[in-house]
This record gives C-alpha cells, structure tokens and sequence, in this order.
C-alpha cells in the first residue's frame, strides 16, 4: 500500500479502530511466555519502528493541524 493511502486510513475513524485493534491483537500474542522465550528477527523490528514512526507523525501533524 502506498504510504499516501496508508495516512488517509489512519486519519478516518475506521482506520484508527484497525490500526488499534492490531496493535491490541499484537500486544496479547506478544505477551504469550512461548512467544517471549523466542529471539526476535530484525526484520520485525525494523517493520515495528516503521510503524511506530508512521504512527507518530501522523498525531504530529494532526496536533499541528489543531487551532486554538
């Protein structure tokens, strides 16, 4: 998916419960004791901290987006 579609679900209500209701999903599996025995591949972490920083300048960038 390109990132410019990527940003416009996240920014819809819809895409916000998705985005949630994996990173819960995620959280449960991950906190499983055979889950957290297990080493974990590079190449998820790297696909976490690009999630994570998708995540992150998109609250930056709605909070700029905010009038007072």
């Amino acid at each position: 998916m390109r990132p410019e579609r990527q940003q416009q679900m996240w920014r819809s209500e819809a895409g916000s419960r998705l985005w949630l209701a994996g990173l819960i999903a995620a959280m449960e599996h991950a906190e499983r004791p055979e889950v957290r025995r297990q080493p974990v591949a590079p190449e998820v972490l790297l696909e976490l901290r690009t999630q994570l920083a998708l995540s992150a300048s998109l609250r930056l960038s709605q909070i700029s987006g905010l009038h007072h």
